[in-house]
């Protein structure tokens, strides 16, 4: 399933993308009641796999009476896949190619850094760049959204703990990142992790390890590559995270970012991110998310 999160009356309402148009779940059970089956996108998190069930159900029973009026992707007033993550934990330095253009070492163990709420944006939202800083940089990543408690999990069984993916463009200031030995300052300022359209659910995307992931400035293509390069996979990250803290359903891992960013380029050849500048990242079977720097 392919589900979004929409702003309806200043609150969070859920989405489901269907090959003719996006369901809007709340105003289709005004209509067509049922129970059991989410209105919104935390709800669906922590249900787990029970609400899920209830909403797939859902769907299918609307087809088999008649689906409702359905939504344009323009009628919709976005809002991040996922818009309130319990926590978000980011991998560094995940991607050989991405290490190797950085000329730095590729790290024994996953390298573990935060975001926090405040960067959370969505489909559309203008990110806005920061007074004081020069070097703000793209980074499409794959975010892994987990779906079940997980402490202390085995990586064979540690993707059945996951609900589903999304993209995610980790924006960072370099200048802020590399400041001090702490990358925090350079990683959470406001709206620096745009995710979305959608959220997939596992099911539907299969394995998480051959995925292209693309990301174009201005419509020029930056970052071509594929989720295969991982130094860490998405079960050992999951792992790795649930030995050292439990991750609670809608927490949100973000995997690193392969070759292709500005930083990784010359310093002669590094051209940092303007006001009016639009980024797009892809990653397959997850869609395009487009923001516009401001």
């Amino acid at each position: 399933m392919k589900w979004l999160t929409m702003k309806k009356n200043g609150a969070h309402r859920l989405g489901v993308q269907l090959e003719e148009g996006v369901l809007d779940v709340e105003a289709s059970l005004a209509s067509h009641p049922a129970d059991g089956v989410p209105i919104e996108p935390t709800a669906l998190l922590q249900s787990g796999t029970q609400g899920l069930q209830a909403l797939a159900d859902y769907v299918s029973e609307l087809r088999r009476l008649g689906l409702p009026k359905l939504l344009a992707a323009d009628e919709i007033d976005w809002a991040a896949c996922v818009p309130k993550p319990g926590k978000i934990i980011c991998v560094g330095l995940n991607y050989r190619k991405h290490a190797d253009e950085s000329k730095l070492p590729y790290p024994p163990v996953p390298l573990l850094f935060s975001k926090y709420g405040n960067t959370i944006a969505g489909q559309g939202a203008d990110i806005c760049i920061p007074e004081g800083t020069a070097e703000v940089d793209y980074e499409v990543e794959l975010g892994i959204v987990i779906g079940l408690k997980a402490a202390s999990v085995d990586e064979q069984k540690a993707l059945d703990y996951v609900h589903g993916y999304c993209a995610v463009n980790d924006v960072s200031a370099r200048d802020w990142q590399m400041r001090t030995s702490q990358w925090m300052l350079g990683k959470t300022a406001d709206g620096f992790c745009p995710i979305g359209p959608y959220t997939v659910t596992a099911d539907e995307v299969g394995d998480p390890q051959n995925l292209g992931l693309r990301t174009w400035v201005n419509g020029e293509l930056r970052q071509n590559s594929n989720t295969k390069d991982m130094i860490f996979s998405c079960a050992e990250i999951v792992s790795y995270v649930s030995r050292h803290m439990t991750l609670e359903p809608g927490d949100l891992i973000l995997t690193g970012t392969p070759e292709g960013v500005v930083f990784g380029l010359p310093p002669e050849r590094r051209v940092y991110l303007k006001s009016g500048d639009v980024v797009s990242v892809e990653i397959d079977k997850l869609g395009k998310l487009t923001n516009r720097f401001v």
